[in-house]
């Protein structure tokens, strides 16, 4: 018998937990991020980026996520970190970058925290 790891009793605030619902409101987030691991889709994204989620079929309200680069919104979407970083890398934004604006944080405040006592 397979055992929970999450107590929903005792939830992280603002943690967004990547389970079944998570994975069914992403969907079409987490299949056009994870097609970009295709370097001729790289290019197609590039290119054309209002036609490459068009074709994706993705929401209005996703598209406009993912012209805002905003990272946080798209998490709350759906969007898996391992997915969206896909995304970043073809954008030119990075986990840091990302994380820093998932935090409210400039990219400097964020990178200082990397380097404080007890960060991982």
């Amino acid at each position: 018998m397979a055992v929970s790891q999450i107590d929903r009793n005792r939830p992280i605030p603002d943690a967004i937990i990547f389970d079944l619902n998570e994975s069914r409101k992403g969907y079409r987030l987490n299949k056009m991020c994870d097609s970009l691991t295709s370097e001729t889709n790289r290019h197609a994204f590039q290119a054309d980026e209002e036609a490459y989620l068009e074709r994706h079929g993705l929401s209005e309200e996703e598209r406009r996520l993912v012209r805002a680069r905003d990272w946080a919104g798209l998490n709350e979407a759906g969007g898996n970190i391992y997915y969206l970083l896909k995304l970043g890398f073809v954008v030119g934004h990075g986990l840091y970058r990302m994380g820093a604006q998932m935090r409210g944080e400039t990219f400097e405040a964020f990178l200082a925290s990397r380097n404080a006592d007890g960060a991982r």
